[in-house]
């Protein structure tokens, strides 16, 4: 197995991506959606245990890691779905199983509007969709509104070493065993030019995914995609509440809730890898 890194320009944004090449051209495609602050390397392990099996794809989107945006591009949840969905057009994909965690959710979700015949199956790891999967703490986050005095300021309290390193260690059982290449790259393309200002953006853009839970709900309603749900219990932003409101929607989901926090597969890549192999191995193509 080996994972190409490459670019492809998409409407003028210049997307980075990991792909996997497996031993078998019909494998199974893995769309992986990171979340913030991150970028595609957070799936790197899981490429590495998983990528000789399965065909694993891992963007990076607009304002996240390698990714280059032109100047004066509007960074919101929909320009990150238009980005996403070109992207997807780009690569000829037509059928595949969406990993979405954290940010990845709400791009995912409009991409499966979208594009219903696309999505084979979803695998759902901390990426919200339900009211009771908000924290106080992500409550507060949702209301911020650009006019609010100290809102801003909140925001970019978030985008400090010390804000980058607590989502990745918060909630952990034992936060030396995660390692510090992840929160410290994140940090690096944070304080690149532009990024912070596109970080705020995003934020005071996420009331739209609150907004459209509903919609999502319904998708997966009349859908019912195969899902696997896995969850660190200890999310400060998305609690366990949020993994448990899937099954209302898809009872038939398979749900795994982790003792560790939001990046749950840097403690648990060892127990989440083979349930997602054993997923993808049943889902039809």
């Amino acid at each position: 197995m080996s994972t190409l890194h490459r670019f492809i320009d998409v409407d003028g944004v210049r997307v980075f991506y990991r792909e996997s090449v497996p031993d078998r051209p019909d494998a199974p495609v893995l769309l992986l959606l990171h979340g913030f602050p991150s970028a595609s390397h957070q799936f790197r392990r899981l490429i590495d245990e998983l990528g000789g099996t399965y065909r694993l794809i891992a963007p990076d989107s607009p304002g996240f890691g390698h990714t280059e945006t032109p100047a004066g591009f509007i960074y919101s949840f929909d320009r990150l779905a238009d980005v996403t969905e070109g992207f997807v057009k780009g690569l000829g994909l037509s059928r595949f199983v969406m990993y979405v965690f954290d940010f990845g959710a709400p791009v995912g979700f409009r991409l499966a509007l979208r594009h219903p015949e696309w999505i084979a199956g979803l695998v759902v790891q901390n990426g919200n969709a339900y009211e009771e999967g908000l924290s106080a703490g992500a409550r507060d986050f949702v209301a911020l509104r650009p006019e609010q005095p100290g809102a801003e300021e909140k925001i970019r309290g978030l985008l400090t070493l010390e804000g980058t390193r607590g989502q990745y260690e918060g909630g952990t059982r034992e936060p030396a065993t995660v390692s510090p290449d992840g929160w410290t790259l994140d940090q690096h393309f944070l304080d690149l030019p532009g990024r912070k200002e596109a970080q705020v953006a995003l934020a005071f853009d996420y009331h739209s995914n609150v907004e459209q839970y509903d919609r999502w709900q319904e998708w997966m309603r009349a859908h019912t995609p195969p899902a696997l749900i896995v969850w660190g219990r200890n999310d400060m932003f998305f609690p366990e509440p949020g993994a448990h409101a899937y099954l209302r929607d898809l009872p038939e989901a398979e749900l795994h809730v982790f003792d560790t926090g939001h990046f749950a597969l840097e403690e648990d890549l060892a127990g989440i890898a083979p349930l997602i192999a054993r997923f993808l191995d049943r889902v039809p193509s």
